[in-house]
């Protein structure tokens, strides 16, 4: 099981920042900025480096607001599970620009576009924009794709 890291930097008019992914695992999918925790790291300081590096914004650990703790499961592939810590930041500074990871977009939490995200995103990520903290289990098909199973609870902390 990976421990890994997602972070939606979210703009004062609510606007969040999503990332197409454009190689690797979820390539063409928008999501969240994070990744794989690495050697000597905390969730906090992945959550940091993975954003500077997917983006290039730079955040402090203190500005991360932790909204969710989800553990995702892939039926066909056990070698994807893994645990994820979730985080919006709301301050930070430097300047968005596209890398050879990610191109990073602002989107109306009215139109995001859940159609090219991954399958489960319609359910958690609108309980994270009602300001509920949400703890998890999202179980894919076969197909890595679909939802086999969810289990969302929101919790107070």
């Amino acid at each position: 099981m990976r421990p890994t890291t997602l972070c939606f930097p979210v703009r004062s008019d609510g606007k969040l920042l999503l990332g197409r992914k454009k190689r690797g695992f979820g390539v063409s999918k928008w999501n969240g900025f994070g990744g794989k925790i690495e050697a000597g790291e905390d969730f906090l300081q992945c959550a940091v480096r993975e954003l500077q590096e997917e983006t290039g914004l730079i955040a402090r650990e203190e500005d991360l607001e932790l909204v969710g703790f989800l553990d995702f499961h892939f039926s066909a592939s056990p070698e994807l599970n893994h645990i994820g810590f979730v985080y919006f930041l709301h301050t930070w500074q430097g300047t968005i620009q596209e890398t050879e990871e990610m191109e990073p977009t602002w989107f109306d939490p009215a139109a995001l576009p859940y159609d090219e995200m991954w399958k489960g995103d319609r359910t958690w990520i609108p309980m994270l924009l009602k300001k509920e903290k949400v703890k998890g289990i999202i179980t894919f098909a076969e197909d890595n794709d679909t939802v086999a199973h969810m289990e969302l609870h929101t919790v107070d902390a």
